[in-house]
């Protein structure tokens, strides 16, 4: 028996994050951050704007750079604007 999900609607969350904070805080520009994780400085601007949701392997090289959990740095809010 084959079960098939099908979505209606999709509620989307934004994805926050302190990326820049934490960058600026170790004093690194957005090519060296790049540089250290194997990704473009347009990647890393990318993210720091949240224009674009890094990979959980991303998202984990980027906690180790700054010695943060992942979930430090990135995470969801509800409705009400509670970190999940």
């Amino acid at each position: 028996m084959t079960r098939i999900l099908v979505i209606t609607e999709v509620n989307e969350m934004p994805l926050y994050n302190q990326v820049k904070q934490m960058r600026e805080e170790k004093g690194i520009s957005q090519t060296e951050l790049g540089k250290l994780c194997g990704v473009s400085r347009q990647t890393v601007s990318s993210i720091e704007r949240g224009d674009y949701h890094p990979s959980i392997v991303l998202a984990i090289k980027i906690a180790h750079i700054f010695d943060k959990q992942v979930e430090e740095l990135f995470w969801l809010e509800d409705e009400e604007n509670e970190k999940l």
